[in-house]
């Protein structure tokens, strides 16, 4: 049996040889429930609303998820079995990743609701460049993941640590620069506040030449209810970037990564409240179609 907090106190170290614990089945149980949950009920909503793009991005994160955590059951039924422990270190590592890159797309389509004219990238360059950055760090991790997972000593694993450490590391830089372009953005679009509302009441301004339709949009409640849950979801995956970095910095001998209520915590639980939040809080629902689209970005903005 091992302590509440899942460490190798009370159990022998053949046992523990590889998490450092055994890992507790009825919390592997409760994940593997709220995941699989949460999977399919986004499977549905990107059917019924038509965003394609939430099946390659909240669907495939939790289905890495559901398969991570199935791994994790199975190693607190079997923990000497190697094959669940090496699922569960690529998938757990790698799952959050297609998640962040929702994120990326519905900030795009926020700023072509709102409008082009604060943000210093057109909305379609959001999904391309921070999405294939994001891919980017996917490629490491995984790469990092498949060679501790198949590592034979103790070195080869902490190399294959090291991998993943850098390509999380990459991950948070990338959300780090992607939350400064929104915060800017957010920003610019508050300042010319009285400038919107000016906007719209006019439909079109003769002195600046800007029209109608490319105009900044209103912040309804629906979308400022989005923004908010854009925020929260972006810090709990922010959360648990800093967690993963201290985590693998340690080492696989490390006292954070071989203890498992950090990891419930820190890393299970920031994606549980990220991709609920998603279901719950739904580009579907709180994001209106936008106006824009397909409207030029205005000249009077630069933009890249």
């Amino acid at each position: 049996m091992s302590n509440n907090n899942g460490t190798a106190t009370d159990l022998t170290r053949t046992d523990t040889a590889l998490y450092g614990y055994i890992p507790s089945e009825i919390t592997a149980i409760i994940f593997l429930a709220l995941f699989s949950i949460s999977t399919l009920a986004h499977f549905g909503q990107a059917i019924k609303y038509r965003l394609w793009f939430l099946l390659f991005t909240t669907f495939f994160c939790g289905c890495l998820e559901v398969l991570g955590w199935a791994s994790r059951l199975w190693s607190s039924i079997s923990p000497l079995a190697s094959t669940p422990f090496q699922i569960q270190i690529t998938a757990t590592i790698v799952a959050p990743t297609p998640l962040l890159a929702a994120n990326f797309v519905i900030f795009g389509r926020i700023v072509r609701v709102l409008g082009q004219r604060y943000s210093r990238l057109r909305p379609r360059l959001y999904t391309i460049i921070f999405t294939c950055s994001d891919v980017a760090s996917l490629v490491i991790q995984g790469l990092g993941g498949g060679v501790a997972a198949s590592a034979k000593t103790l070195e080869g694993a902490n190399g294959g640590a090291n991998i993943m450490l850098g390509g999380i590391t990459f991950q948070l830089i990338i959300i780090v620069i992607f939350s400064a372009c929104a915060i800017e953005y957010y920003f610019r679009y508050n300042k010319d506040a009285s400038k919107t509302a000016a906007f719209q009441m006019m439909g079109e301004d003769a002195r600046s030449g800007v029209s109608e339709k490319e105009a900044p949009g209103k912040v309804t409640p629906k979308l400022k209810t989005m923004s908010y849950a854009l925020v929260f979801t972006t810090l709990c995956l922010f959360i648990r970037g800093v967690y993963r970095i201290i985590e693998l910095s340690g080492g696989w001998n490390g006292r954070i990564l071989r203890t498992q209520i950090y990891f419930n915590v820190l890393d299970g639980m920031m994606v549980i409240l990220t991709i609920y939040t998603t279901n719950f809080i739904h580009p579907g629902i709180y994001l209106p179609p936008p106006r824009s689209f397909n409207s030029p970005t205005p000249k009077s903005v630069s933009s890249v």
